[in-house]
């Protein structure tokens, strides 16, 4: 797999996990990226198979089935069939002008999502420096938390670790992995990294420390009022 490939592959689970974050602007969709990822694993080998694009692109193979059909459909590709019962794909010359259209607005949407990330995970930290509070642990592994490693490199601040039970055990660039705030030690602050279940890990660590000592960045929309906060008293009858 390539670089280009490679970096479709990652935008990809950021589209599923999070799809708001790539797609603020509504230029680039998550129907997009999977139309893109066709087209590009088409480009790469015209004898791929529908099972091994959905294991790529990390769909459902009916989807990917779908995506097919509507290129066939729209002239992106032509169908060849080969011995044995199988079939090759190709490009038209109008799938290779939609490949190159979306891949640019591909990459201007991934690099929208890092720009925001790093803007806000720098000044997050900025506000824990600002309050003394200088060890901080993120909570998901993520592109996120990766953008937040980088970002320390700027700060008076120590990552102290990332907890992220589904990874526990395990290194991210070299900080320790653990399943749980009680595994992590001193610190003073969390800042939420986790793309796929946000608001989740969000109320969950928010049952562990005080809600200011609990930081996300403002991409992952999270709702910080609880249920009970927005109903309405009860009304008295009498």
């Amino acid at each position: 797999m390539n670089i280009a490939t490679n970096f479709i592959v990652w935008n990809a689970h950021v589209m599923k996990t999070r799809p708001e974050i790539s797609n603020e602007s509504g230029s680039f969709t998550s129907g997009d990226e999977v139309m893109l990822g066709v087209l590009t694993a088409i480009e790469r080998d015209s004898h791929t198979s529908q099972r091994t694009i959905s294991r790529e692109l990390g769909v459902a193979l009916g989807l990917a089935n779908a995506y097919l059909k509507r290129s066939v459909r729209k002239g992106l590709i032509k169908i060849k069939q080969v011995p044995r019962r199988r079939y090759a794909y190709y490009l038209t010359p109008r799938g290779f002008a939609e490949k190159t259209r979306l891949a640019g607005q591909y990459f201007a949407s991934s690099f929208h999502f890092f720009r925001r990330a790093r803007e806000q995970m720098s000044d997050l930290m900025g506000e824990c420096v600002s309050k003394g509070w200088n060890r901080i642990v993120f909570a998901g592994v993520s592109e996120l938390a990766e953008v937040g490693t980088l970002c320390a490199y700027d700060h008076p601040i120590k990552l102290v670790t990332i907890v992220d039970p589904a990874r526990a055990g395990q290194k991210f660039f070299g900080l320790p992995v653990k399943s749980a705030l009680s595994e992590c030690g001193a610190f003073d602050a969390v800042i939420v990294t986790d793309l796929a279940a946000a608001q989740a890990t969000y109320q969950k660590i928010k049952k562990e420390l005080p809600a200011d000592r609990v930081l996300a960045p403002a991409l992952l929309r999270l709702n910080r009022v609880k249920q009970s906060d927005r109903e309405p008293a009860a009304q008295d009858s009498k």
